[in-house]
């Protein structure tokens, strides 16, 4: 696996799930790191791997801006963005109320472009730089309640072709992981009863052709190629990583 060892790598929704993962793969392979998560919880994760945390909400475009210019300052450059940030709202249009469909935005897409924006105007003076955004199995095939999050999704799939195209030219490669059903907070959130071991093997059984859920790293350990130079003939690709499960 590549060696990331004088990078300077940003990461969203660092303090939980497929973000910490992320982030803390990418220290072991010596990057700098930069967490940023709205949670308190992303100052604890970044002293664990001797990271740096950032604080604040990927919805605040001002934040957004903020942060990467005070990345750059700060430890001179940022050769990668991944944008694992998000939020799920688990209701049909007729459950999704307006306040509901625009956080769900704010987050999954607004905060995405807002941080793609700030980092590729830094990543074209220098030369280059990698994008990995995180988006979803539901992004490409939907599903029955959460509209909205499906809708956000999708949106990020072209995003990251769009901007693929865009920057092409100026060296920077923006690509996208898909995870399937994964181990995290979300999976389990907003639903009426928290589901059980039992609960979560059983829809694994029903739905995801391994019959298991992924773990985090596994998700990490596609976005750490996709931001390497082990990928650099690929961008505006949205790699899958679902256990068969967009395979029928």
């Amino acid at each position: 696996m590549s060696d990331f060892t004088g990078k300077v790598v940003a990461v969203t929704g660092a303090a939980s799930g497929m973000g910490k993962a992320s982030a803390q793969l990418f220290s072991e392979k010596g990057a700098t790191v930069c967490l940023i998560d709205v949670s308190p919880d992303v100052a604890s994760v970044a002293g664990s791997i001797s990271g740096h945390a950032y604080k604040g909400s990927v919805a605040d475009s001002n934040f957004c801006t903020e942060t990467i210019n005070r990345i750059v300052a700060e430890h001179g450059q940022v050769d990668v963005l991944v944008n694992a940030a998000g939020t799920i709202h688990r209701a049909d249009a007729l459950g999704t109320n307006d306040a509901d469909w625009d956080r769900v935005m704010a987050v999954n897409v607004n905060g995405m472009f807002y941080l793609c924006r700030a980092a590729v105007g830094h990543m074209a003076a220098a030369g280059g730089g990698s994008i990995v955004n995180f988006g979803s199995i539901w992004g490409g095939v939907g599903s029955a309640g959460a509209t909205a999050y499906c809708v956000s999704k999708g949106a990020v799939h072209q995003l990251t072709r769009a901007m693929a195209l865009d920057h092409v030219e100026q060296g920077i490669r923006v690509n996208a992981v898909a995870p399937g059903e994964v181990r995290t907070p979300m999976l389990s959130s907003q639903r009426e009863t928290t589901p059980t071991e039992a609960d979560l093997q059983a829809m694994a059984d029903a739905t995801i052709p391994m019959k298991r859920l992924a773990e985090p790293i596994e998700i990490a350990k596609v976005v750490a190629f996709l931001a390497s130079d082990d990928a650099s003939y690929m961008t505006g690709e949205i790699v899958h990583v679902d256990a068969g499960y967009t395979a029928r």
